[in-house]
């Protein structure tokens, strides 16, 4: 075995192709080693490992996510229009997230906001994992607290314009406030010296704000003051399924 010590930044794309290269090259047969192969490890070779294992794997966790959170939601309000919608809108708080984490993080703007940053030109891999989980989670919490308001108004009056000013209105402030709390800690991992936790506490601050206030107070009551009687709309064959299977408040 030989010990390299390269020229380039481990962590960097020219670390990242220089893996590649060494692991691409075949050494010539031997006598004892008819066919010899190169193993490459170090930090450079680590970091290649888990992007290729996560680009393996991130994919189906990504569908099992969502197909579990449209099929929830689904049991949940018996339509089919509204789990697209929040998963939709989810997604959109997100991009908007990832968008200020490369835009600080990677590229290095207003790091004077955060702390002593040094833009290295990427992100640490495992953060917009962490960060898609924790966030999608807990935006997936406020729309059911919304969702939940707004389909049991909708159940007793059949009027789905005051079914969601109604939701809004009795949700809206255990949301804010919730946010808040959930924020305020977050804002604390923000202030580590720690480049990883810095990074999901800038995230996670901005997914919770954007999602408590441009998304729940916004774009859902929005959305689906906009699609009407469609938000509660669902085939035959759907409609019964949950009305077998739906999941509803125990009420007594």
């Amino acid at each position: 075995w030989l010990s390299v010590v390269p020229a380039v930044e481990p962590y960097s794309d020219d670390g990242a192709r220089l893996v590649r290269d060494l692991r691409a090259a075949t050494p010539p047969p031997t006598a004892t080693s008819p066919a010899a192969s190169v193993l490459v490890g170090g930090a450079a070779a680590e970091l290649a490992d888990t992007r290729e294992a996560l680009a393996r794997s991130l994919p189906w966790a990504v569908l099992i996510i969502v197909v579990s959170t449209l099929v929830l939601l689904f049991l949940f309000t018996g339509s089919v229009l509204l789990p697209v919608k929040a998963v939709v809108v989810n997604t959109m708080s997100l991009t908007a997230t990832f968008g200020s984490l490369v835009y600080v993080f990677q590229e290095g703007h207003l790091t004077w906001l955060v702390g002593d940053v040094h833009a290295t030109g990427l992100l640490e891999i495992t953060t917009p994992v962490l960060l898609f989980c924790v966030a999608f989670g807990l935006a997936m919490d406020y729309e059911v607290f919304l969702l939940a308001r707004i389909k049991e108004a909708y159940d007793h009056a059949g009027d789905n314009t005051r079914a969601v000013a109604l939701g809004l209105e009795r949700t809206g402030r255990i949301v804010t406030a919730a946010a808040l709390l959930v924020a305020t800690v977050f804002v604390a991992f923000a202030t580590s010296g720690i480049t990883l936790l810095k990074m999901l506490g800038v995230g996670l601050t901005l997914a919770v704000l954007v999602d408590a206030t441009v998304v729940r107070g916004l774009l859902v009551p929005a959305v689906m003051r906009l699609a009407g009687r469609a938000n509660w709309w669902a085939p035959a064959p759907l409609r019964r399924l949950h009305a077998r299977w739906g999941l509803a408040d125990e009420r007594s």
